[in-house]
């Protein structure tokens, strides 16, 4: 919320800055950085403040799956598995409001990162019908320009903070609704015959005024953080937007290397006949995951009394298998970004060629 926060006002402030035209938008960027006060520094701060969010709302899934946060614990007016859902859709949506904003610069980055997101969708078979209506729908025409700068413009602005604001809504007060922290009924069963507070009074406190105190505290120091990329590590600007100079090599954001990286390792040629990499890698793969961990409550068969357990022994091969694809996604996200150099050839990092650039 911190960080949904911080985004918010620095997002209006250069909403005031910013010409949505695919003649102005970069040099606005440009004027941001150079000629408006502290205009570097609202920038850098929106840009940090959206990368963290995508790593903490992904930890926090994380979180919830490793701890079986996502059943009911044996109590049956709860409805964990559905708020998991919702959870999963807001990560989806966070990982969609960081896309969308990544084409408001207009430079040689922003534009390469939506053309490979539009050419995945580009790819989606039958190429002639699903996969040429996908591209016209993510770019507004038949190339990416103008209508494609206002839509993106559109959700980033408009749409997608306003359904990622109702449905965050909605999981808090599920969360609360649901008893807060996740834990079985049996070990409130046991604790109600021990005579047993089910959180010891040293845990517990008044909402106002020290849990307000506690969630300002986390608000400072999520804002010190903030500061301290945006004070230390520049939000890079390339040259102007040009469809006609492809760099090389074009990468997408940093949070989807892994699906470029998977196209890479699905595209494998056999004779004159080619595996559809951006289907399989791009397309397919990423929605069976994301639909998989979405349905996962219900698939999951732990005891109730396994819930909200970090780790639980029932759980372990679980979490073992979760854990190695984690792992793998997060090391072929490193390799992609380090090691993927000209023409996507695998390349130690301090010995890429010296490629031409446009200036």
């Amino acid at each position: 919320f911190s960080l949904f926060l911080i985004l918010t006002i620095t997002g209006v402030i250069l909403m005031f800055l910013y010409i949505p035209s695919v003649e102005r938008a970069y040099w606005t960027i440009k004027d941001l950085e150079n000629s408006v006060s502290f205009g570097w520094f609202l920038r850098n701060a929106h840009r940090w403040a959206a990368h963290l969010m995508v790593t903490t709302v992904f930890l926090h899934m994380m979180r919830v799956f490793f701890t079986g946060a996502y059943k009911n614990g044996g109590n049956p007016e709860s409805n964990r598995p559905l708020n998991w859902i919702v959870g999963v859709i807001l990560l989806v949506l966070t990982l969609g409001l960081s896309y969308t904003g990544y084409l408001l610069p207009w430079d040689q980055l922003a534009l390469w990162a939506i053309v490979i997101g539009a050419n995945i969708a580009k790819s989606v078979p039958p190429e002639s019908i699903v996969g040429k209506n996908l591209y016209f729908f993510l770019a507004g025409g038949t190339q990416i320009d103008q209508p494609t700068l206002i839509r993106f413009y559109v959700l980033h602005c408009i749409f997608l903070p306003l359904l990622l604001l109702i449905l965050s809504s909605y999981h808090m007060w599920r969360v609360r609704k649901d008893g807060g922290l996740a834990v079985s009924e049996q070990y409130k069963i046991e604790a109600k015959k021990l005579n047993k507070r089910l959180i010891q009074d040293e845990y517990t406190t008044f909402t106002i005024p020290f849990m307000f105190r506690r969630a300002f505290l986390v608000f400072l120091i999520t804002t010190a953080i903030v500061l301290f990329f945006t004070i230390f590590a520049k939000a890079p600007l390339e040259e102007p937007a040009d469809p006609t100079w492809t760099p090389n090599p074009a990468k997408a954001p940093w949070y989807f290397l892994w699906i470029q990286e998977l196209i890479a390792i699905t595209t494998i040629k056999i004779g004159d006949f080619t595996i559809n990499g951006g289907f399989i890698g791009g397309a397919l793969i990423p929605a069976l995951l994301v639909f998989l961990w979405a349905i996962w409550p219900y698939l999951d068969k732990s005891p109730d009394e396994a819930t909200g357990i970090w780790f639980h022994r029932s759980r372990i091969i679980h979490n073992i298998i979760f854990a190695i694809i984690m792992l793998y996604l997060i090391g072929i996200t490193i390799f992609a970004m380090y090691f993927r150099g000209p023409y996507w050839q695998v390349y130690w990092p301090w010995r890429w060629p010296e490629m031409p650039h446009m200036f």
